[in-house]
C-alpha cells in the first residue's frame, strides 16, 4: 500500500535523486557541466528541494509513501506556470555558485493558466505498481483546489512509455519542445 502526502523538508536527499531520475542522468550531467559529477548535481538539487522558493521545493511536491516503511518511493513535482520566474531565480542562483554556469537565459517549459509537472518519478523497485497513476491524479485535484485550468508537463520524445500513460489519463498534446536537449513534446490536459 501507499499513501500520497506533501513533502517534508527531511525527504530533501530522497526527492532530489528522484528528480534527477526524471530529468534523466544524462541531462543533470549537461547542466552540471564538464568540471561537474551527477554528485555535485544531487547536492545543489538538495538544496533546491529544501528551499521553499524553488521549483522543485519540498513545497511543491507530492511524495508517494510505503505504507510499511514510510519511504519516499516516488514523487511529483508541480507548482503554478505563472509562478516559474520567480521560481527559477533559485536554480540559477545555485547553479552559478555551484557550476558557474549563468543559465539565466534558459527557455520557459510552463507559463500562466497551466499547473506544470515539472519532474514525476517512481522508484525503479516500484514501478508497474500504479504509483505514477496515483501521483499524477493528485496533481490534478491539486490544480483543481488551486483554481488553475490546464495541467501541463514534457514528455520525452524517446520515452513513450511515459507518453502512453499520460494519455491514458486525458492528456493531450499541444506542441513540440525542447528541453536540456532533448526534443519533447508539450501535453496538457
Amino acid at each position: 500500500m501507499i499513501r500520497i502526502t506533501n513533502a517534508t523538508k527531511q525527504q530533501a536527499d530522497t526527492i532530489s535523486t528522484l528528480i534527477m531520475l526524471a530529468m534523466n542522468h544524462e541531462c543533470c550531467k549537461n547542466f552540471a557541466g564538464e568540471k561537474h559529477t551527477l554528485e555535485d548535481f544531487h547536492k545543489m538539487m538538495t538544496r533546491l528541494v529544501e528551499r521553499e522558493d524553488s521549483q522543485y521545493s519540498y513545497k511543491n511536491t507530492l511524495v508517494a509513501l510505503d505504507e510499511v516503511s514510510k519511504a519516499v518511493i516516488g514523487i511529483c513535482v508541480s507548482y503554478d506556470g505563472a509562478d516559474l520566474h520567480t521560481l527559477r531565480k533559485a536554480f540559477i542562483e545555485e547553479a552559478l555558485k555551484e557550476f558557474g554556469i549563468d543559465y539565466s537565459g534558459i527557455d520557459d517549459e510552463t507559463g500562466k493558466g497551466e499547473l506544470y509537472i515539472d519532474s514525476l518519478a517512481v522508484d525503479k523497485r516500484f514501478r508497474k505498481m500504479g504509483i505514477a497513476s496515483a501521483l499524477l491524479k493528485a496533481t490534478l485535484e491539486k490544480a483543481k483546489a488551486l483554481n488553475i485550468p490546464l495541467t501541463g508537463l514534457l514528455v520525452d520524445c524517446g520515452n513513450p512509455k511515459a507518453e502512453q500513460l499520460y494519455t491514458r489519463l486525458g492528456f493531450k498534446f499541444v506542441n513540440d519542445a525542447a528541453w536540456g536537449g532533448h526534443k519533447m513534446k508539450h501535453l496538457q490536459r
